[in-house]
């Protein structure tokens, strides 16, 4: 599959149509404001990959524990599920930018305050905790604000769509190039070298925020309580089939398929019989399918039958973690690890356009924190059972364990799609979207 995505993007009929391909799949880098976003926050992803990287490392390097390595990846996210709703609301009220600038410099502290206690060799577990828990309180802000703030950054709104594909190119791109760094720095230096590189690394995309021109907005609403706010915004995210079924699949693959990534150092140490290499490279054959996945999805000229591609993807998704649970090879891991991100990063960023399409502007915010609440707000409750679990049935019957719950939810969501499609259908021809489509739902940003 990821053979003939490759061949797709790269369009091999003659190099004017590569040239126009490649165009198409990086169009949104005209706008100055977003251009910059992509450069700054290019880098800063790598470094936040290499911290995601260093820190289970770290933990399992200290404790030889399971269920230690759980309960950290629990600690970093459950803020992120307890705070994303209120963060909605007030991502719907203030700057987005000023949240995002705000985040961004109290990430760096974070950063730099982990790498300082790691080299001077003072750390000890109750300080990962403490500090994975400020970052998850960062991250239910920082997740929904800067969702939202693609729309403020692309003026034109046909090419959203394509923006929101390109910050899945970044995002994974660095997922590819951080975790084998990482590999690398664990390897030859310490896990304080990474944590210190990832705050350098946050100054860069402070940087690129204070360079851009805004005309920033003030949204506040007048004599309204955040919990009204917060009850309309659960009203209308699940009172609205689509949107309620997607971010039920998306909460499915967060709890039960997306904690294999806090099992891995067990998987690549334990089963794999290797080192900090092994794990290094992969998580960064992960990051590898799921950049092959970002790059198909902005090569799109029309992003409409996204519907179909969300439950697919999360079938390969659950089908890859299944094989990998019985796999005891390092070079067929990797592989394996490839379609794993694969059918992951496009079951996300697909999700993630339809629903950023068929959102009011003004319930965005709160929206995309319902989002961030999928993802990363379920991911504690996974992390926290992974590592349990693999107490008592084992690391690979847990992994097997998350793929056959992803690949139900797929099942389950796809039974949905003609009825999904129904409802979506009147509201693409409000928004002016090409409207001949009749099969899966009808995703695109190409709003006039």
């Amino acid at each position: 599959m990821s053979l003939h995505l490759w061949k797709k993007l790269m369009n091999k009929d003659g190099p004017g149509n590569s040239r126009g391909r490649f165009k198409i799949i990086f169009r949104s880098l005209q706008y100055r404001n977003y251009r910059l976003f992509f450069s700054g926050q290019s880098i800063s992803l790598i470094g936040t990959w290499m911290q995601r990287i260093a820190m289970p490392w770290l933990v399992y390097h200290m404790t030889g524990s399971t269920l230690l390595l759980g309960v950290v990846g629990f600690a970093g996210q459950i803020p992120t599920f307890l705070l994303s709703p209120v963060a909605g609301v007030l991502t719907d009220r203030w700057s987005r930018y000023r949240v995002l600038l705000f985040t961004q410099i109290v990430s760096l502290v974070q950063a730099a305050v982990l790498a300082g206690l790691c080299l001077t060799g003072v750390i000890q577990i109750w300080h990962i905790v403490v500090l994975s828990i400020i970052l998850g309180c960062i991250n239910a802000f920082d997740v929904p604000s800067r969702h939202s703030f693609v729309i403020d950054m692309v003026e034109k709104k046909e090419d959203l769509g394509n923006a929101i594909a390109l910050n899945s190119l970044m995002f994974n791109g660095a997922r590819l190039i951080g975790p084998s760094i990482a590999g690398i720095m664990l390897a030859s230096t310490s896990e304080g070298i990474c944590f210190l590189l990832n705050a350098i690394s946050y100054i860069f995309v402070i940087i690129s925020l204070l360079m851009m021109r805004l005309h920033i907005k003030e949204t506040q609403r007048k004599d309204e309580r955040i919990l009204n706010e917060l009850s309309e915004g659960l009203r209308y995210a699940f009172g609205f089939a689509p949107i309620r079924h997607l971010l039920i699949l998306l909460s499915i693959s967060s709890l039960m398929g997306m904690s294999y990534s806090v099992l891995m150092p067990v998987f690549a140490k334990e089963i794999l019989h290797g080192g900090s290499n092994t794990y290094g490279f992969l998580m960064g054959a992960a990051g590898f399918g799921a950049l092959l996945g970002a790059l198909f999805l902005a090569s799109r000229e029309s992003v409409l039958k996204l519907g179909r591609i969300i439950p697919a993807s999360a079938i390969l998704f659950g089908v890859g973690l299944i094989v990998l649970s019985f796999s005891r090879i390092f070079p067929l891991s990797l592989v394996l690890m490839i379609f794993i991100g694969l059918g992951m990063m496009m079951q996300t960023a697909a999700s993630n356009t339809i629903l950023q399409t068929i959102t009011d502007d003004d319930k965005r915010g709160r929206v995309m924190s319902f989002y961030t609440m999928a993802i990363m707000g379920t991911a504690p409750f996974g992390s926290l059972m992974a590592g349990g679990l693999a107490k008592v049935i084992g690391t690979p019957w847990t992994i097997f364990t998350g793929g056959i719950a992803c690949i139900i939810g797929a099942l389950f969501f796809l039974r949905k799609l003609p009825e999904l499609r129904i409802i979506v259908r009147p509201i693409y021809i409000k928004l002016g979207i090409i409207p001949e489509v009749a099969e899966g739902i009808q995703s695109a940003s190409d709003i006039q």
